[in-house]
């Protein structure tokens, strides 16, 4: 078995649309002087949610909702704390993260009775779409076809939100807010307003990546499934300076580390060491990234105090 090969560039395009969502709903809040490091448990929120609605429901339509409710739901509160009380936003995003990764656990004791993981055979995951005449293309076809629908939305979300920021009035303004939170008042622009719409986005964002984690990748949920993927689309947010086009480069990145860390598992590596990788490649990311990511992030997160 070859270690690149086609079928690992198609694990990975799947596997970097939980990232990439995530990361577009960061810099969301990076662009109006937020920074959240709350994207876990937004995820998992999103997760928990999806696979609950599914369960009740029987309807893939209901999970994608119910995902986002759940997820929308928390970033509500995250934001309530951040705004309305002027709290801490990076103690605020751990405390979310903690918080999710509790309660998650004590509803799947309260609501399915299990400790661990969740799996209904029933279930129905995410249907995968195949385009017609681009699945007969020779190689591109296969890779580009065959995916759940969020992943098409993934990077359908990061030329949407290229084109709002920065070709369209609104996405000026808001990024007006997040360089200047005065000037932007004295503009008459309504900042709190504004500050809310971007947290609450984020919240729908994370909805689908954790929809797409534990309906799109797999049909089940387990107790801290995220397995920190929020924290490395934290940093492929930072790496890509929040801006869409960078975010969707690196969020292919860290996608690929992901894909690759399961194919070296199928060379008799060990599994302790082939999970490592992709936080290994964010450490390193992070080294070269060195303090200009964060110093932009928290300086403009300073700009709006």
């Amino acid at each position: 078995m070859d270690l690149f090969d086609y079928s690992l560039f198609v694990s990975a395009i799947r596997m970097v649309s939980p990232i990439l969502l995530a990361a577009l709903g960061g810099a969301l809040c990076a662009r109006v002087g937020i920074f959240n490091v709350g994207l876990e448990g937004l995820i998992l929120a999103g997760a928990f949610s999806a696979i609950a609605g599914n369960h009740f429901s029987g309807s893939v339509l209901v999970a994608v909702l119910c995902g986002i409710a759940g997820s929308v739901l928390v970033s509500l509160l995250f934001g309530i704390v951040t705004i309305k009380f002027q709290a801490n936003s990076i103690v605020a995003g751990i405390a979310v993260n903690f918080l999710l990764l509790g309660l998650t656990s004590f509803l799947l004791r309260a609501l399915f009775d299990v400790k661990g993981a969740f799996y209904d055979k029933n279930m129905e995951g995410l249907p995968k779409w195949d385009i017609p005449l681009i699945e007969n293309i020779p190689v591109i076809g296969k890779l580009i076809s065959g995916h759940s629908p969020l992943v098409y939305i993934a990077f359908l979300a990061a030329i949407l939100l290229y084109i709002f920021l920065y070709k369209t009035v609104a996405g000026f303004r808001l990024l007006a807010v997040g360089k200047n939170r005065s000037a932007s008042m004295s503009m008459g622009l309504k900042v709190t307003a504004i500050q809310y719409g971007a947290i609450l986005m984020c919240g729908v964002l994370c909805g689908l990546a954790g929809t797409q984690l534990s309906l799109g990748q797999v049909t089940m949920f387990t107790e801290g499934m995220t397995a920190g993927r929020g924290f490395i689309a934290l940093v492929a947010m930072m790496l890509g300076q929040s801006h869409p086009i960078g975010i969707l480069g690196s969020s292919l990145l860290f996608g690929l580390t992901d894909a690759l860390s399961i194919r070296l598992q199928g060379f008799s590596m060990p599994t302790q060491l082939t999970a490592m990788l992709p936080y290994v490649i964010t450490i390193f990311a992070m080294f070269f990234l060195k303090d200009k990511g964060a110093e932009s992030q928290l300086s403009g997160q300073q700009s709006t105090r």
